[in-house]
C-alpha cells in the first residue's frame, strides 16, 4: 500500500473565498510575499533551519520571515536486506523561507536579510550577483507538490546487468544477472542459469543482494 510522503515542513492548507479548501501550493503564494533560495554549507540544512527559525523568534521577526522550508521526499531504501524510508533532500545546501519581498533602500527588508544572511551555515541568497531573486509562483508550486507526491520513490542498490545473489525464496544462494526492474511493483527479474540455460526469476527486492 503506498504511504502518503512526509515533508520536512508543511504548508498548511487554507479556505479559499468560496468556502473550498486551497491546495498547499496555492495557499504559498500569497501577496506581498516572496520565497527565495537560502545557499548553505554542504550537510547543514538541517542546522540552518533550526537556527533560522530560533533567530526569527528571538529577533521578533515573524512579520518578516514566514516559513523556512527543505525540500524533501520520501524515498524507501533497500540496503542490507531491509526496507526503509528516508527523506532525501531534493535540493541538497539548499532552504527554502517564505518572506516579505526584499526591496533596496527598505529598512524592513534590510531586517529580513540581516537575520537571514547572519544564520549560522548561511552562505548567501541565490540570486543575481549581490541581489536575491525570488522564485517564481509556477517553481515554488512545483516544488511543494513534488514533497507530498503520495507514493514514496524507490532507491535499489543494484541495475540491470548486474550480478546478485538470492538471498531468500527457493532459489537462495543462486547467483543470477539482473534483467529487469519494476520500481512500482518492488520486484526484479533476475536470469538464473539451471541446466546450463538461462531462466528469468521475478523476485522481490530483499531477496537479492550485490555482489
Amino acid at each position: 500500500m503506498a504511504r502518503k510522503g512526509k515533508a520536512t515542513a508543511q504548508v498548511a492548507a487554507v479556505d479559499g473565498e468560496d468556502g473550498a479548501a486551497e491546495s498547499p501550493e496555492e495557499s504559498a503564494i500569497q501577496e506581498g510575499r516572496q520565497w527565495y533560495v537560502i545557499h548553505t554549507y554542504s550537510g547543514y540544512e538541517n542546522k540552518v533551519k533550526t537556527n533560522l527559525e530560533h533567530r526569527i523568534q528571538t529577533m521578533d521577526a515573524k512579520d518578516l520571515i514566514f516559513q523556512v522550508v527543505i525540500p524533501t521526499e520520501d524515498e524507501i531504501e533497500i540496503r542490507d536486506g531491509q526496507r526503509r524510508t528516508i527523506a532525501r533532500k531534493i535540493f541538497p545546501g539548499y532552504v527554502l523561507t517564505q518572506m516579505i519581498e526584499l526591496k533596496e533602500d527598505d529598512i524592513e527588508s534590510s531586517r529580513a536579510w540581516f537575520v537571514v544572511r547572519n544564520t549560522p551555515g548561511v552562505t548567501g541568497f541565490v540570486g543575481s550577483g549581490t541581489r536575491p531573486v525570488p522564485l517564481e509562483p509556477p517553481e515554488v508550486k512545483r516544488i511543494l507538490r513534488q514533497m507530498r507526491v503520495e507514493a514514496p520513490k524507490v532507491k535499489v542498490g543494484f541495475e540491470v546487468g548486474q550480478n546478485v545473489r538470492i538471498v531468500d525464496g527457493p532459489f537462495m544462494d543462486f547467483h543470477g544477472t539482473v534483467d529487469d526492474i519494476n520500481l512500482e511493483k518492488g520486484k526484479v527479474k533476475v536470469l538464473v542459469s539451471f541446466f546450463g540455460r538461462e531462466t528469468p526469476v521475478e523476485l522481490d527486492f530483499l531477496q537479492v543482494e550485490r555482489m
